[in-house]
Parts: structure tokens; sequence; C-alpha cells
């Protein structure tokens, strides 16, 4: 149990009860790959224990996220339905629910807002009516292939809200047509396999009958993966993988685990802490992600200084694709054998195949968790910090630099102060940085700290850091604004949907740069919004700020956040995409990469070509070709 608190601590979560609905769904596979060993225990070595059916869908106890998803989660915006930002009729601003530990009112909030240009909190936009299954599009029926698939015992659904569900993923796109119109196009059929076997004969039915397979995870993608093409005249199938959720085995003498591609991020690490253990991966998106989700798009968690990025953690990965199914013959570390054909299947975005079971790298649980902060006097002097701590290469599990714009933000979300003596210090800590240090409030930033291990191995962490951070002229910030900024990033992918209700379109996209060109790239990117705002014909001045997240030894991933009111603009999602590409040109033309760990989808292909050529498209091409002949995978996503 210790170990699922301290996971709850890093969400920010405080009711860690399994509230979700019960799997309605009862028809599944009964059948199991006999070498599978598809129970989870922990024991000294290698774990072994006696094969089960994998019908026995759902034995693992306490996913958050059921097969239902429209019972726990939002249908038309981000995260579940019980929590959300609201703005009450006296103009405070609360966040309503128990799962995060933002809950309750946010005094400051209200002043930040008011610093958007247009912003008018009594002019309301809400979203229209739930839509129902009359609203959708009907369903195209492959009768061979519904026929063949009922007689497998595979769990499927034809309903409308079911196939909605899986019909997006989280890009303003998305959420706006949720909110205000129809999507053309859903998938026909939504289909739940239990094992690998089961996904093994759905890709067989898709090629015998020409039917049209588009994998689906945790649905949090923002490139317009998952959404099926509007050309696509085929059967569309969503195979929704997040029955596959069990940990098959754990090899404690190697700290290796193989586990189905379809489970959570929060549920692969709760169950792991369970017995000491971790991944230590932690996207933004981890609640709600799925572990088959990360390795497709190349994914990177906010603590990869110590556990490393998802191809860092890969050991092996089991792939079925149209020709059969794609993997290696051993579970080691590294191989000389050619081309790495995990790199064909990291980044393919499910147009080649469907992952089915990851085998990762795992660790002990630290012993230690510790926050911390330290404030900069400008945007260039964290910049260098941050550059300098990458070079020693001391770096924390995480460190990220919020710029001014971001670190205002960050303190109107403050809750209010617990006491008067609370707020006294802060008030004193607010005098002591900008009266007798000098740093002006519309320049200073913030990084955000978190260090993980040994009491020693922190200890002598900070004490480099923080000498660092002196030499850049940083002081230290302390461990509860380190802590809320870094689990304040749960909640805030929530302020989306608030922004909508009062006419702001807010998006995020992200890259990786040399660090010579960081304070560059991310000046010229925020002048070329503004000007390319006003060009477009948004009324009012836009709200562009950006963060280092991740950092190496030769750059750094920077993350954009970039929002406007809209109001005045007839198509606002079409000028919003208009300004975000030409933000991409200015990305590539400052030597930026076109994405770091959101992948490419439909969104960001038109890029391709510019950044891996005429050469690497073709080779990518050849891959779908040998892989896909039928382009039954047929997301169009990539290329």
């Amino acid at each position: 149990m210790a170990g699922r608190r301290r996971l709850d601590a890093i969400l920010g979560h405080v009711d860690s009860q399994n509230t979700l609905a019960e799997d309605r769904s009862t028809s599944t596979h009964a059948q199991q790959q006999q070498q599978q060993q598809p129970d989870f225990a922990c024991q000294q070595g290698f774990t072994t224990v006696e094969p089960v059916n994998c019908a026995a869908d759902g034995e693992q106890v306490g996913p958050r996220i059921p097969k239902r998803r429209q019972d726990v989660l939002k249908w038309n915006g981000w995260g579940y339905r019980d929590s959300k930002f609201i703005l009450d009729p006296k103009g405070d601003v609360f966040f309503e629910g128990s799962r995060y530990n933002i809950s309750g009112g946010l005094p400051h909030f209200k002043a930040w807002m008011e610093t958007i240009a247009g912003l008018n909190t009594d002019s309301v936009n809400k979203p229209q009516r739930e839509l129902q299954s009359e609203d959708l599009p009907p369903s195209i029926r492959n009768e061979g292939f519904l026929d063949d698939l009922q007689k497998t015992g595979i769990s499927f659904s034809l309903d409308g809200q079911d196939r909605l569900f899986r019909a997006h993923g989280h890009t303003l796109h998305d959420i706006f047509t949720l909110r205000e119109g129809r999507f053309e196009r859903i998938p026909d059929i939504v289909i739940w396999p239990a094992c690998h076997d089961c996904v093994v004969k759905i890709v067989d039915l898709a090629g015998k009958h020409n039917v049209c397979i588009i994998p689906f995870g945790g649905g949090t993608n923002v490139t317009k993966a998952v959404e099926c093409p509007l050309d696509e005249k085929r059967m569309i199938v969503s195979l929704d993988m997040t029955q596959m959720k069990k940990i098959l085995w754990v090899d404690q003498k190697n700290l290796t685990a193989c586990i189905e591609s379809g489970i959570i991020g929060q549920d692969l690490e709760t169950e792991l802490a369970e017995h000491g253990l971790c991944t230590g991966h932690e996207p933004d998106s981890m609640e709600f992600s799925s572990l088959g989700g990360w390795v497709a798009t190349r994914a990177s968690g906010m603590k990869k200084n110590v556990y490393g990025n998802i191809e860092d953690l890969l050991v092996h990965v089991k792939m079925v694709t149209p020709k059969g199914v794609l993997e290696k013959n051993c579970h080691v570390p590294r191989m000389s054998t050619g081309p790495d054909l995990h790199h064909f299947i990291m980044g393919s975005e499910g147009t080649i195949g469907v992952i089915t079971e990851v085998t990762l790298r795992i660790r002990p649980l630290p012993p230690v968790k510790r926050y911390g902060s330290v404030v900069f006097p400008n945007f260039d002097e964290g910049v260098a910090f941050m550059r300098e701590v990458a070079r020693q290469r001391c770096a924390p599990a995480s460190i990220r630099l919020m710029d001014n714009e971001q670190f205002k933000f960050g303190q109107g979300l403050k809750p209010a102060a617990s006491s008067m003596w609370s707020s006294l210090v802060d008030s004193l800590k607010k005098v002591y940085v900008t009266k007798l240090k000098g740093f002006e409030v519309d320049n200073m930033v913030v990084a955000t700290l978190l260090f993980e291990g040994t009491k020693e191995e922190v200890s002598n962490q900070e004490k480099r850091v923080y000498s660092i951070a002196v030499d850049y002229g940083g002081l230290a910030g302390g461990e509860d604004n380190g802590q809320r900024g870094y689990n304040l990033t749960f909640a805030i992918a929530y302020l989306r949907d608030f922004g909508l209700d009062y006419y702001i379109i807010a998006e995020s996209f992200e890259t990786t740069v040399p660090w010579d060109r960081v304070v560059d790239l991310c000046r010229n990117v925020k002048e070329r919004l503004s000007s390319e705002c006003e060009a477009r014909g948004v009324q009012y001045a836009p709200l562009s700020t950006c963060r280092v997240t991740q950092t190496y030894d030769a750059g750094a991933c920077i993350y954009f956040y970039f929002a406007f009111v809209y109001r005045g603009l007839a198509k606002p999602v079409e000028v919003y995409e208009q300004i975000e590409n030409c933000a991409r040109e200015e990305i590539l033309a400052n030597g930026g990469s076109l994405s770091h760990h959101h992948g490419i989808g439909k969104l960001r292909k038109q890029f391709m070509q510019a950044t891996v050529g005429d050469v690497g498209i073709g080779a990518l091409k050849a891959v779908k070709q040998q892989l896909d002949p039928q382009n039954i995978f047929g997301n169009q996503c990539l290329i």
C-alpha cells in the first residue's frame, strides 16, 4: 500500500478508491498463447506462474479506465467527468472534484485570467448537448468480417457512443468538433482483444475481408492519429487495446518486466509500486495514455534524466502485422544484427501493425524523493543554468524551466494561504526576491526540480545543482513550489476546456533544438505567433509561452503553449492551424525538430518530407509495403 500511496502523491490524487463502472462486455476470446506467463507475482528471480485462459478479461484489480470510457471520462474534453475548472457567480475560480491536490478555491486565478487580452467572463460559450447515436454517421458493415468475428468470441461493440469515443484524440480540432460540430467519419466497430492471440486473429480476419484497422490505446494523442480518414470506404475497426492490461512476468534478477501493451500508465506504475518497483516513465498524459501508445509514438517522460525515454527503457517488443508477428528472438539489452527492428516499431504510429507486448527495464522505487525550485532573474540565465547542469551530467530526475508567462500563470494557480502566518511568509519571500535581490516580476523565471535516489545520492545532487544555480544568479525557491509545479502538470490539462467556455482557443506543441539555439528559437517562435495572429485577423493579442522540459547533452526539448480569444473569427480552428503551421515552419527554420515526443500523425505529416527527405520517405513507404501491402492499418499517419 505504501507504493500505491507514493504513486497517488505523484499524481496529486487524494482519492485512490476504484469508483469505476464494471466492465459491461462479456464476450472474450478463450485461448492464450502457451508460452505467455500472464499473471504478475513478484518473487526472487524470474517469476514463473501457471498460464491462465485469456478469456479471464480484466482479472487485474482496479484499472481506473473501464471499457465504457463515457461512464468515467468527459465525452467532449480532457479527463474525468468529475474534474474541471469552474467560475462561480461571485467570480471566484475553483477546481471541482477531489482527484487532484489543486482541488478547491484558487483566489489568485481570476486576476491572472484578466491579463488575457479580450477575455470577457460575462460572454460564455457553452458546448452543444451530448451527442446521441442518432447524431452519428451510420456504421459501414462488412458482413463477412462480422460473421467470422462472432465465431471467435472476441468482445466487440457497434454502439454509437463506444464508436464516438474512439473517433478522436485531443487536438484542438477534435475537441472543437465535439463541442460544436459533427464528425463525418467515425469507426464502424470497436473490438477489445484480450490477448496477443486475439490480435493475431483480428488482423488475419481484417486481411481476409479487406477491413481497415486503427489501433487505439489511451486516446490522448494530439496529432489526429486516430481520426478516421474521410476517404476510407472500407469498414473501420477501432482496435481498443486497453483490455490487454496484464503484467505477464517480472524478472527481478535482470530488472525487466513483460507487459501487455494496453495497460494505462498510472495502472502500470500502481501495480509495480505494490511490489516496490517502477518504470519511472511519467509522460504528462500518464493518467490516461497506454504503454503501446508510448512505444508507437516514441514517448518521453518527465523523469527521463534518470529513467530514460521509452527507447531507453524498451528491451523487447512484439507487433502483429498483416504479414505476421514482428519481434526479435531474445530479451537482451543490445544486439548487433543489422538495423534495429525495434526502430521500425517505435514511432510507427499504428501504420504497419499493432503492438501487443512490451518488455521494459524496471527499477526499485527510489527511497528518497525530494522537490525543489530555483528562481532566476530572466530566461537567458535560466537557460544557461539548464545547459550547465546538462553539461555536467548532474540533472535530477526532472528539471523544467518555465518562462515568465508560465511563472505568473503558476502563481495564479496557488491555493489560498492556509493561515495568516503562511500569507506573511509568502509576502516576505516576495519582498526578498523583488526588493532586496532586484528581480523584476515581469522578467523572472523558475526551474522546478525533482530529485530521486538514495538519501546520499539526492543530497549530493542537490548540492551540485544548487551550486550551479548560484553561478547563474539563481535563488532557491523552496520545496513546496517545486512539488506544486510538478503535480500541476496533471491538472492544467483541464484548462483548455475551461478556456473554450470563454472563447479562448489554446493548444501546445513541442520541438527539440541544439542548446545554442534555445533562446533564439523561443523568441522567434513567439514573435512569429504574434505576427501571424495579426495577419489573420485575430482581434486580440495572443498569449504565447514556453518551457524547457527535457535536457540532453546536445540540446533540449521546448514546449510551447499558445492561446488567443477567438471572438470575431468565422473559422477559429482553421485560423489556429494555419498559425501553428507557421510556427512549425519557424521552428524548422531555426534548426528545431518536427516533434520531440508527440509524434506526427496526420497533423504534421505535410512536414515529413522536409524532415527526412525523399530517400527517407521512400524507405518508410518500402517498410509499409512489405509489412502491410493491403493497407490494413490505414490511419494515413506519417506518410
